[in-house]
């Protein structure tokens, strides 16, 4: 009984220091220094020990202009434990003081401690690094490496260059750190990726990187560096210059495809099929793997439909029957076999085939995701013959089968878009609402436009007439049914002329037009919304997708730029900002606004 006693006074204990803790944070956040400063001295009090409570009760001295307090506290406290990182604190103390003959001789004694005592670097070089003196920090870390050689300060000492902006030394030291220790590569990519991804100027950056790594290759004929050149050429998404170092990586050492195969996978995903084709053929030529042939070609195929002109679709069918007629049909060809279903219902016509496919393929022996894939494409099928409630069955199984599974998001995406094509608005409202908040980006994007599309003309137009012509029409762009589309939104814009569903519908125009490579009705269409809509909430993907087309299709940069410019200027809400101010870098050369 005592001894439930005791451990409930602790567990009490605890509590009520974790409350005073989020309090005085609360109040040090919100710049009540004063109570702040009361709350941190009755922790320290609490916790005599606890430097975190102590630098906090200094600060708030500090912030309240009380240095001769802090001073003296400072003080006690480095007579008292003999550490470094307080030279630093009194130091800083004068700093606030305009005091800096003061300041810089307590920084040096700082530095001289770290001669005597190394192992001191760590809290000193941290504290200068946190007041942001650079130049002390650099000196800290270095300091300690002369005094002890087996001390590794390197990747402090390339940050801290970078940030003196330093940067050929930082990445002269970064990738000779890696290359000597490279357990340590990932972490310093991750900070180099920063560096070139970065807020400010960065072009002098990534052609110094690309120039040090260049040089590298050249001087030292290790793999280690075509590896690291590869991983650079992937963060620029020049997937076709990292190919060319994977096969030279390849050649030297032909035991794993695995470089190769998840270089394919980055080009696929940002939609680099020229260079994703050229990968994969690559990967068919060089693997005895069966599963490794079979998702290739299931990739190779995907690309060759996707960019498919119908003349194209009698060569198309007959190479996924050839395929499946090699590899058989079998759980571990289910990819091919979704593929060929799809093709077979959505761009030949041939739903029943499509389902007959899917229907054999759940009989045979797959597990909870493979039949979660079955049963989407089946679904999927059964919404374009317009048989809504048995696709909404399917959909409603992965939901269940798969909980908080991306899958399940998935699926509830469809479900709730089945839900709006047969105008049942209520229930995909409530859908959509939900799934605005999805842990997957795309999905939760997705929904929100629906959500948006679906409340706006709902409170314009009670009776929702607009509305359902509209389902109507984006029902007919996902049965592949474009000129009718076209004809369903030019109808809905003569009959509701000036309306709130005019923009939406001119988006809509414009992006069937783009997908039938007709440029300019597309733009004629986004410039309408910029025109007439310019207040309204798709006007920043009317000028975002008018600059793309100029940028990316037509080639005419001068076109392009001042439209990424207004996205990025006037829309800094827009999920199209960031796409916009990177593009909009890349045009001007020099990567800076």
């Amino acid at each position: 009984m005592k001894n439930i006693f005791i451990y409930i006074v602790l567990l009490w204990s605890t509590f009520a220091i974790s409350q005073n803790e989020q309090l005085a944070q609360y109040y040090y956040d919100k710049g009540d220094f004063e109570k702040a400063k009361i709350a941190y001295e009755q922790l320290l009090n609490s916790s005599p020990s606890n430097t975190q409570y102590f630098l906090r009760t200094v600060e708030s001295y500090q912030q309240l202009q009380q240095f001769d307090v802090a001073q003296k506290v400072i003080q006690e406290r480095y007579n008292r434990y003999k550490q470094g990182v307080f030279l630093v604190e009194l130091g800083y103390n004068y700093q606030l003081q305009k005091n800096d003959s003061k300041a810089k001789n307590y920084y040096e004694q700082a530095i001289e401690k770290i001669k005597t005592s190394p192992n001191d670097v760590y809290g000193i070089g941290s504290s200068f690094e946190k007041k942001v003196l650079l130049e002390y920090a650099l000196k800290a870390y270095e300091t300690a490496m002369q005094v002890q050689p087996n001390y590794n300060f390197n990747f402090q000492i390339g940050m801290l260059y970078g940030q003196l902006g330093k940067t050929d030394t930082m990445i002269d030291l970064l990738l000779t750190e890696s290359y000597k220790n490279p357990q340590n590569s990932n972490l310093i990519q991750t900070q180099l990726s920063r560096f070139m991804q970065g807020e400010t100027d960065n072009t002098a950056f990534k052609d110094a990187m690309r120039k040090a790594l260049i040089l590298k290759t050249q001087k030292d004929q290790d793999v280690f560096w075509n590896h690291y050149l590869s991983w650079f050429y992937v963060q620029q998404k020049e997937f076709g210059k990292a190919f060319i170092q994977e096969k030279a990586i390849y050649k030297r050492e032909p035991e794993s495809l695995m470089s190769i195969v998840n270089l394919s996978q980055f080009a696929m995903n940002e939609d680099d099929d020229e260079t994703a084709t050229e990968i994969l053929n690559f990967i068919l030529q060089n693997t005895k793997d069966v599963d490794l042939l079979i998702q290739t070609n299931a990739y190779l195929m995907q690309i060759k439909i996707d960019n498919a002109q119908e003349k194209d679709y009698p060569l198309i069918n007959t190479e996924l029957q050839q395929l499946l007629a090699t590899y058989d049909i079998t759980p571990f060809t289910l990819s091919l076999q979704i593929i060929q279903a799809h093709f077979l219902a959505f761009n030949l016509k041939k739903p029943e085939e499509g389902k007959t496919i899917l229907k054999r393929a759940l009989d045979l022996n797959l597990n909870d995701y493979q039949k979660a894939d079955a049963k989407m494409e089946l679904a999927d099928i059964l919404l374009l013959e317009e048989k809504f409630n048995q696709a909404l069955i399917y959909y409603s199984q992965i939901q269940l089968d798969l909980k908080n599974d991306v899958m399940s998001h998935e699926a509830s995406l469809k479900a709730a878009k089945t839900s709006y094509f047969k105008t049942d608005f209520e229930w995909a409202l409530k859908q959509f609402k939900e799934l605005k908040s999805a842990s997957t980006q795309l999905i939760a994007n997705d929904a929100l436009e629906y959500f948006l599309l679906i409340n706006d003309n709902t409170v314009a137009d009670s009776t929702q007439t607009a509305l359902k012509q509209f389902a109507k029409g984006d029902f007919l762009i996902y049965q592949n049914k474009k000129p009718e589309a076209i004809a369903q939104f030019q109808n809905i814009l003569k009959s509701f002329k000036g309306q709130e569903i005019e923009a939406v519908t001119m988006l809509r125009l414009g992006k069937i037009y783009e997908s039938l490579k007709d440029y300019n009705s597309a733009l004629s269409q986004y410039q309408q919304i910029i025109d007439n809509h310019s207040d309204g909430i798709y006007v920043d993907e009317a000028l975002f997708f008018s600059a793309e087309i100029y940028n990316d299709e037509l080639k005419d940069v001068e076109k392009a730029k001042p439209l990424y410019e207004k996205v990025i200027f006037n829309h800094q809400d827009s999920i199209y900002f960031v796409d916009a101010r990177k593009k909009y870098r890349e045009l001007r050369g020099d990567k800076n606004l």
